[in-house]
């Protein structure tokens, strides 16, 4: 058993208001919700620091609590809901970012099931192999690179590997996915730290956890995330996908 919580944070610098932003006619916030109830979860919360966010998944029918305003990083508005809720130590969490409304629930079931089948794991995370030199160089696309048993030995917004023979190959490079699952008792733990030195400097809130110590355990996703929203013109593109993918079915 496993638990969905969706940090949507309302004041984005680069999006204000991104998780009310309209798509296909929902706000955003509802696409990602549903694709946290399509999942295998029992429960799924949005867990924001705006009340126009929570009345509007009340509006929807949806679960929201209020969180504080102070939270540097998703994983910590995660921490504060099972903090509140009380959930026992051992219990699964997956932090489904509130800007993923194309994730597909396989990949939500899939990286909680990376802790269901490792025990002494705390946090899990999925990549997916880099297909184009562009995205290998591209700054927004978070790397990741890890050891044969898939525990992670750094992240990075910079090439990584560089094959230094062979400069133009991305061979072997794999693109990280910002979907977390955490046992309740590294999550807390994760949540009392500072921000580390390399994670104020890359802009990746796992690196963290990896500064201090705890390990974090990578599985190749099982298929494409989809597009997450980031910008205007990301906004445009999923709403025209989405669009497209609700007259397909209709």
């Amino acid at each position: 058993m496993f638990r969905v919580v969706i940090p949507a944070r309302y004041a984005s610098t680069r999006l204000p208001g991104k998780p009310l932003q309209m798509l296909a006619g929902k706000p955003m916030i509802q696409w990602v919700y549903e694709r946290g109830r399509s999942s295998q979860a029992a429960e799924v919360i949005i867990a924001t620091e705006d009340e126009r966010i929570v009345k509007a998944a009340q509006a929807f029918g949806g679960t929201a609590m209020m969180t504080g305003s102070q939270h540097e990083s998703g994983t910590d508005r995660v921490a504060e809901v099972a903090r509140i809720r009380a959930w026992a130590d051992n219990d699964i969490v997956v932090g489904l970012q509130g800007d993923e409304p194309m994730m597909p629930h396989r990949l939500i079931d899939q990286v909680a099931g990376v802790l269901e089948v490792l025990p002494h794991a705390g946090i899990a995370t999925l990549a997916r192999a880099i297909t184009s030199r562009e995205d290998f160089l591209n700054p927004m696309v978070a790397k990741v690179v890890t050891e044969a048993s898939g525990r992670a030995l750094y992240f990075s917004r910079a090439p990584i590997p560089w094959n230094r023979d062979e400069p133009n190959s991305f061979a072997g490079a794999r693109r990280h996915m910002g979907i977390y699952a955490y046992r309740v008792a590294a999550l807390k733990q994760l949540a009392t730290m500072p921000p580390s030195r390399l994670e104020t400097c890359e802009k990746l809130e796992q690196l963290r956890a990896l500064s201090n110590g705890m390990d974090i355990y990578v599985a190749e996703a099982c298929e494409a995330p989809g597009l997450e929203v980031n910008t205007p013109e990301d906004l445009k593109r999923v709403a025209s996908l989405l669009a497209t993918a609700d007259r397909s079915t209709a």
